[in-house]
């Protein structure tokens, strides 16, 4: 079921045991650029009991569904800028908060997020929703978990657009491919991007965590009242465990969990022959090479302009939400590959 529930806040343990907070509402009020009303679905995974997912619903209920991903450390405020455009063209623009982000209900226990359970929340949302034809917008984790989607629920898809993500494999045929190597070197060794190695162990480490630490980094400087919103669902650190797990679930072997649901995923997505469009930034080191690499192996993405947006960082929807929401908005009414 689906609702406008549940308001309020506090901590809950449901039936398995899982302990679990809930933000405040008050700490979403009055929110600039973001006058979306909450929705909240069940969703499940297992080894957890039931949790709600809060998303942004905006647009015709029966208009063409635009499903767009967040990653780490943001929530689905990332996308005010993106879902007025696209209603504005008739389409329904729905925006997910991750299980410990945003508005959603956020586990305590750290070791209660897993890349598995990520894209078992999100498949569990899309059926929950019964969502089909959809086009799916992904950036950050959003690609691992929403393409991860996509690969467990293919007929829910209609087509694709990669923004400034990646997929987990730790695949040796990605030498030499990526800005942020990540990648297994034989059969004992790994090649991996000091960046990343401090991008981890930062998120690890540092004693506190929020993502406004990331957002005036990259796409910085911003208004006070910006930096708040993408803080708001954190009051204390009680609520990040969500937030500073997903960096630990970075694979960085192929023996990782995680890898194998990659490798899964891009298996998946090289028979996947529905369009699919690249649409990076040019200034976002941790993500590049990533779009040469889909255009090279997913089949729908062949005979595309795949598009590049100048002047952005990694939080491309942020820098350049308008041109990014365009970018979609023509690539649905685009039946057909560009030539």
């Amino acid at each position: 079921m689906t609702s406008a529930e549940p308001g309020g806040s506090g901590r809950g343990s449901d039936r398995a045991g899982t302990s679990f907070l809930r933000t405040p509402d008050d700490r979403f009020a009055h929110l600039g650029e973001y006058p979306f009303e909450p929705n909240y679905a069940s969703v499940q995974a297992k080894g957890v009991d039931t949790l709600h997912m809060h998303y942004v619903d905006s647009g015709p209920r029966d208009a063409p569904v635009v499903l767009l991903l967040h990653g780490q450390p943001t929530w689905s405020y990332l996308y005010r800028k993106v879902i007025p455009v696209l209603t504005r063209r008739g389409l329904r623009a729905i925006a997910p908060d991750n299980i410990g982000f945003g508005r959603s209900d956020k586990p305590t226990e750290r070791t209660d997020y897993t890349y598995r359970r990520h894209v078992e929340w999100m498949t569990s949302f899309v059926d929950e929703l019964d969502l089909s034809e959809v086009t799916l917008v992904v950036q950050d984790w959003g690609g691992p978990i929403g393409l991860g989607t996509l690969a467990a629920r293919p007929e829910r898809f209609a087509r694709v657009v990669a923004s400034n993500t990646i997929v987990h494999t730790s695949d040796p045929a990605l030498a030499g491919k990526l800005t942020w190597a990540n990648h297994a070197d034989g059969d004992t060794e790994v090649v991996l991007e000091q960046s990343l190695v401090d991008y981890v162990l930062y998120c690890q480490r540092a004693p506190e965590l929020l993502p406004s630490n990331f957002l005036y980094s990259s796409a910085g400087p911003l208004p006070p009242e910006v930096i708040a919103a993408y803080d708001a669902p954190y009051p204390d650190p009680s609520f990040t465990a969500g937030l500073r797990q997903m960096t630990s679930l970075i694979p960085l072997t192929p023996n990782d969990p995680g890898a194998v649901i990659g490798r899964a995923t891009m298996q998946a997505l090289r028979s996947w022959e529905r369009p699919f469009l690249t649409a990076f930034s040019d200034g976002d080191p941790a993500t590049r090479g990533w779009e040469t690499v889909f255009q090279d192996q997913v089949p729908g993405a062949a005979g595309r302009v795949h598009r590049t947006i100048r002047g952005a960082g990694h939080f491309v929807q942020e820098e350049r939400g308008e041109e990014l929401a365009q970018i979609i908005g023509d690539f649905i009414e685009t039946p057909t590959p560009e030539t």
